[in-house]
């Protein structure tokens, strides 16, 4: 509202909240800040898990940062920025969720400390910037070198990012598998499709039956009891068309005056089916896979060939088989050759935790595969899925950059280290800003020894001391409780992980620092009564989550 000679004018909508200034800058902080602590606990070998219900009663049990602030229902505009950092890392690298927010969070809680000595907020975004870009540089050459064919480091690579999730108890076999799976789809130059690593989870058995099939796994039966379950050296036939008499796209009827009428018309309709299956059988193919319906009619007489068909088949699985088996996915029965069908070695129904899969195995070079997964019950294949997901992504990273760096806290320690140092040569307030970021970037260490139940500041202490005698490598043990060489340890993570945390929490924070003015329009009332739901003015500018 403002004021001319004495008449106020309203510029904003009644109800509308408006914070300014410094208040304007805490609030969003605090709300930053707040989200980095739900999801700090998590971090690390020794991290707790958190239990989300959703409104629908629906239970996760995680400790995935991506996953945890998906599932809550977050409401402050600068805390849903922070839950993007976690979104923009989990699509690029698949892990690093909560370091990236963590650091996020104390990057802010750090540059709230200079504003209270009056550093302008345009300063401390410039120093940040400036650390960030060293920070990258300094990444580059504390990174080493990982070829696809050293299988032995990306089993590391894979076992560090699976460790202290549910995945944790079998994760030797578990590593190997995703490890396995990342070199069958990789090919030289192409950048890695992690989405042709299919994950069929099945309650059921232990999650050491986990298994990788070297094909595909469809979760769907045969359609005729009369088919084979098992066919071996098959011939795979992909089709997106229904094997149906098709309606004709305009409304037409047809008179029939006489009975015999009837029986020719309805013979017409059978030939026609029995036409399509013989393309089918005349092709060679002894399986067939069709995206759409299948009549039953069809269904008798492709089971009478001794041919498995399998109907409905999802069209990223179609695409998946495709790529499994070498076949192309043909639109019409009229174009079925020979030449385009799929080959594997087995093809075979089994049933697996109460339900008929089809098993297309043994492909000869595969360039989509499927993980089986196992477990006791449904939070803990799904928590499974999502530890396999994430060593699946981080295997890819190494692959494609074919560059890692130590983890447990080591690379955080070293680039505090340097960066301190780099900003004693920049001269100006900014390099209060760079040794802020120095600082924030310690908090990683200091979460892993806070959730291992050590003490935060021996433990940073300990570890600045072993940087300062030159052990680049040197992060914390968590079950030991003392600085050790994280390479020895077989502690290490891709490049892609940190470089991206830097850039995402650099930047989330680096824009939450610059508003100085929230204009928060009011809530629409709900149509209900009294106490009917969540009105009123200002609740965006208030911390609620």
């Amino acid at each position: 509202m403002a004021q001319l000679g004495g008449t106020p004018i309203l510029i904003l909508k009644e109800g509308s909240e408006r914070t300014r200034g410094k208040d304007a800058q805490s609030r969003n902080i605090l709300a930053a800040k707040t989200i980095a602590s739900a999801v700090k606990s998590t971090l690390g070998p020794k991290g707790m898990d958190k239990m989300l219900v959703d409104s629908m009663g629906d239970v996760v049990i995680t400790n995935d940062g991506a996953t945890i602030l998906k599932e809550m229902d977050i409401e402050h505009p600068a805390a849903k920025m922070m839950v993007e950092i976690a979104k923009t890392q989990d699509n690029e690298v698949g892990d690093g969720t909560t370091s990236a927010v963590v650091i996020g969070g104390e990057l802010l809680k750090k540059a709230e400390e200079l504003l209270e000595q009056e550093v302008h907020p345009t300063l401390i975004v410039a120093g940040y910037r400036l650390a960030a870009e060293k920070a990258y540089e300094l990444l580059k050459e504390l990174a080493l070198e990982v070829t696809p064919d050293d299988t032995a480091t990306l089993k590391k690579i894979a076992m560090t990012s699976m460790t202290g999730k549910g995945a944790e108890v079998a994760k030797d076999m578990l590593t190997e598998l995703a490890v396995e799976a990342v070199r069958m789809i990789a090919e030289k130059g192409k950048k890695i499709d992690t989405d042709q690593i299919k994950l069929e989870k099945k309650t059921g058995g232990s999650k050491e039956d986990s298994v990788l099939i070297k094909g595909m796994v469809i979760d769907k039966e045969r359609v005729h009891p009369g088919m084979p379950k098992l066919v071996e050296n098959a011939k795979i036939a992909l089709i997106n068309s229904a094997l149906e008499i098709e309606k004709t796209e305009v409304d037409a009827k047809i008179e029939i005056t006489a009975p015999d009428q009837m029986k020719a018309f309805l013979d017409e309709e059978e030939r026609m089916l029995k036409g399509m299956v013989d393309k089918i059988k005349a092709s060679g193919a002894n399986v067939l896979f069709c995206q759409k319906g299948i009549d039953d009619l069809a269904q008798h007489y492709l089971a009478k060939e001794g041919i498995l068909a399998v109907r409905r088949v999802k069209e990223s699985d179609m695409k998946k088989l495709a790529s499994a088996t070498g076949g192309k996915i043909l639109t019409t029965l009229e174009e079925i050759k020979p030449e385009d069908l799929g080959t594997a070695g087995l093809v075979e129904e089994r049933k697996i935790g109460g339900d008929e899969m089809i098993f297309v195995e043994n492909c000869k070079n595969p360039k989509a595969v499927t993980i089986l997964l196992r477990g006791g019950t449904e939070h803990v294949v799904d928590e499974l899925e999502r530890g396999m997901t994430d060593a699946i992504r981080v295997i890819a990273c190494a692959v494609e950059d074919g560059k890692y760096v130590a983890g447990g806290g080591a690379t955080e320690v070293e680039l505090a280290l340097k960066l301190r140092d780099y900003a004693a040569t920049v001269g100006g307030r900014e390099q209060l800003a760079i040794q802020a970021f120095a600082d924030a970037l310690e908090v990683i260490p200091r979460a892993l020894a806070e959730n291992a139940g050590l003490d935060p500041i021996d433990t940073l202490v300990a570890l600045r001391s072993a940087h300062e005698q030159g052990n680049k490598y040197h992060g914390l043990d968590v079950y030991k409780g003392e600085p050790t060489n994280m390479l020895e340890a077989n502690v290490i993570e891709p490049l892609r992980i940190k470089t991206q945390a830097i850039s995402s929490a650099t930047e989330s924070a680096t824009m939450i620092l610059r508003i100085d003015d929230v204009i928060a329009a009011s809530r629409e009332k709900p149509p209900s009564g009294p106490g009917g739901g969540a009105g009123g003015p200002g609740g965006m500018g208030e911390e609620e989550f």
